[in-house]
């Protein structure tokens, strides 16, 4: 029976893709198994379709396992795929970090073959447009496939999420600070604590890339990449706010930044105005996870994608 139902599950992605939308039979095609099932991407010309949470592309490329100044880790995850702009940026980046003072850069996820839901872990990284960059700075670039498996990054943020440990040096604020600077990013994800140490030294010169500088819940063991839609991606989808508006032009080490390490980690009691004697509210729905999509929650060039 598992094997019809993946045969019939074929059929509809080819179904859907030849009429240029969503049958209803695909509908039912969970997303990250019919994407995730793929080793290589597709040879079509590289395009990021949908966002960064919903979404898949063709033509993504695999970062090299290995150069000169980094290294992709967790090879077993197959997820060291990325839009030929990320490819660059990455290893742009890691010269950059050579040139800081690092041997260069340790790179976790990108994305898939094809992009997509993934069946475990992040809620993004689904158009090759997102990296993970491990906070530790490489002590070799030789490592072997086993190594890469077992080796660990390490946590710049302290267990009660309001300082940063022994592993944070200024050498990481330079990292960071050229890979916000570069103009192809979107956005960088880091820890509260790490948001807040940069903006103690901040100065107004700062607020283009620092601004960029996002705070985040985890993010202790590396940041967060986020690039622009690529020139020519008509199909990709931005995030929105951006961050000038999130951080209301300035360089977001404001309130709301504050706001991680006080409210979010130690919310304030409830009002103790008298209850309502208003009916009660409809409980929200729950919010799928995207390893629960089918191909119908994503832009309909993805059944093409997942044959």
């Amino acid at each position: 029976m598992p094997r019809i139902a993946t045969l019939l599950g074929a059929t509809a992605i080819a179904l859907a893709a030849c009429a240029g939308a969503v049958d209803p039979a695909a509908s039912q095609v969970n997303a990250s198994q019919a994407l995730g099932a793929h080793r290589l991407a597709t040879d079509a010309p590289a395009q990021s379709y949908g966002s960064y949470a919903r979404g898949c592309a063709d033509g993504l490329q695999p970062l090299p396992e290995s150069g000169p100044t980094w290294q992709a880790m967790r090879l077993s995850r197959n997820r060291n795929w990325g839009h030929p702009e990320m490819l660059d940026y990455l290893q742009d980046l890691s010269r950059e970090a050579a040139r800081i003072g690092w041997a260069g850069l340790y790179i976790g996820d990108i994305s898939q073959p094809r992009g997509g839901p993934t069946s475990s872990g992040h809620r993004s990284h689904q158009i090759g447009l997102d990296a993970d960059i491990w906070m530790l700075p490489p002590g070799r670039l030789d490592l072997s496939r086993a190594e890469r498996e077992s080796l660990s990054s390490v946590s710049v943020r302290s267990a009660d999420q309001r300082g940063l440990t022994s592993h944070w040096t200024p050498s990481h604020a330079q990292v960071l600070r050229a890979a916000a600077s570069d103009p192809r990013v979107d956005r960088i994800f880091v820890a509260a604590a790490v948001k807040i140490e940069m903006c103690r030294t901040a100065t107004p010169a700062d607020t283009s890339w620092l601004q960029r500088i996002r705070p985040i819940q985890g993010h202790n063991y590396h940041f967060h990449v986020r690039l622009r839609c690529p020139a020519g991606s008509r199909d990709c989808e931005t995030q929105t706010p951006t961050v000038a508006e999130l951080s209301n032009g300035g360089n977001g080490c404001d309130d709301t930044l504050r706001w991680w390490v006080t409210d979010y980690l130690n919310p304030p009691p409830p009002s103790t105005r008298p209850p309502s004697t208003s009916p009660p509210e409809e409980p929200a729905p729950r919010r799928r996870h995207p390893r629960e999509y089918t191909l119908a929650d994503l832009p309909r060039q993805c059944s093409q994608v997942a044959q």
